[in-house]
């Protein structure tokens, strides 16, 4: 893998390095802070979902419920 060099502030290398665990590199770190869930992998999965469930038809109706009366 290749790599490259970019500017931060010192204010955010501090960040970054506050968050260094013992024997990581500064990009382990970065790739550890950055790499989890992302909104795209949310976006994807968000694409799959059935948007015509129902709750009521999953559970035969059974958790229906009657709204509350205001008096």
């Amino acid at each position: 893998m290749g790599t490259k060099q970019i500017r931060i502030s010192e204010d955010l290398y501090a960040r970054v390095q506050s968050e260094n665990k013992e024997g990581e590199t500064l990009s382990e770190t970065l790739e550890r802070l950055v790499g989890g869930y992302s909104l795209t992998d949310f976006a994807d999965d968000a694409a799959e979902l059935d948007l015509d469930f129902s709750v009521e038809e999953a559970t035969d109706g059974a958790v229906g419920a009657t709204p509350p009366t205001h008096e």
